[in-house]
């Protein structure tokens, strides 16, 4: 499961890009319930959100031309230069090269072979998300490409990931968790259907999934899997913010 006491390999930031900084905030504080802080007049429209005072997730606008809306996951590394000599060296591709986000740490920016992308943070004085599990913050993630099984050697040279197959109705579900043991389970594989984008999905973690889909269909939201529950994991949906940034929601059975 997902935990604050990050180590190699472990999902440890998100951030949504968005053409729409103001209605964005407007979208998930509604939604999730989320306070909003601006990073400062030089930090480029660049903010975070909060549960409780605690970091859950940040915003900021999109930067390069014709980039779309969406949800970026970032990975903890001793190292990004490291790693971004590892992507290249497993056959990812380096969409930005690190750099230093002043003194709170550095970031890199990659694709997967199988065309999804995330990035790297290198802590600095910025450790991490404050929290997750709880409800408003992260609960899981999930990376959807054409052939799971194609990606995994990319994934366990660069990060070390552990890898297990789980049994899931008639299909298997990869599960992923860090080389340390300390982030088990912390999200899964899924093949890609026709016609969608490689990805990685972020879930939120919320009191009602059910009403927290009402809520986004108020605020513009789409919805692009209906609320379902799966035994022993809890009830959860999919959804697109009104600019298309795509993320889930979850009840988990346990939080």
């Amino acid at each position: 499961m997902l935990t604050t006491q990050y180590v190699t390999g472990a999902p440890n930031w998100i951030d949504l890009g968005t053409p729409d900084t103001e209605a964005a905030v407007a979208f998930y504080t509604r939604l999730l319930g989320w306070e909003y802080q601006s990073a400062g007049p030089d930090s480029g429209g660049y903010g975070f959100f909060h549960v409780g005072g605690k970091t859950v997730a940040a915003v900021g606008p999109l930067m390069d031309e014709g980039a779309s809306s969406a949800w970026v996951l970032y990975f903890q590394t001793p190292d990004a230069d490291a790693t971004a000599k590892a992507v290249r060296e497993a056959g990812g591709v380096v969409r930005f090269e690190p750099f230093d986000v002043f003194t709170n740490g550095r970031m890199g920016g990659f694709t997967d072979p199988g065309g999804a992308e995330f990035a790297v943070w290198q802590p600095g004085e910025t450790k991490g998300l404050d929290a997750v599990r709880v409800p408003g913050s992260l609960a899981w993630t999930e990376l959807y490409v054409p052939d799971p099984s194609a990606v995994r050697p990319f994934y366990q040279a660069v990060f070390d990931w552990r890898v297990e197959e789980t049994p899931f109705g008639d299909a298997t579900y990869i599960v992923l968790s860090t080389a340390e043991g300390q982030e088990p389970d912390f999200g899964g594989v899924m093949p890609l259907q026709p016609g969608d984008r490689p990805h990685w999905l972020v879930y939120f973690e919320v009191a009602d999934s059910d009403a927290a889909v009402e809520i986004a269909r108020e605020l513009g939201g789409e919805v692009i899997v209906p609320p379902m529950s799966v035994e022993g994991v809890g009830r959860f949906a999919i959804l697109t913010d009104p600019f298309g940034a795509r993320f889930a929601v979850i009840t988990s059975v346990t939080t």
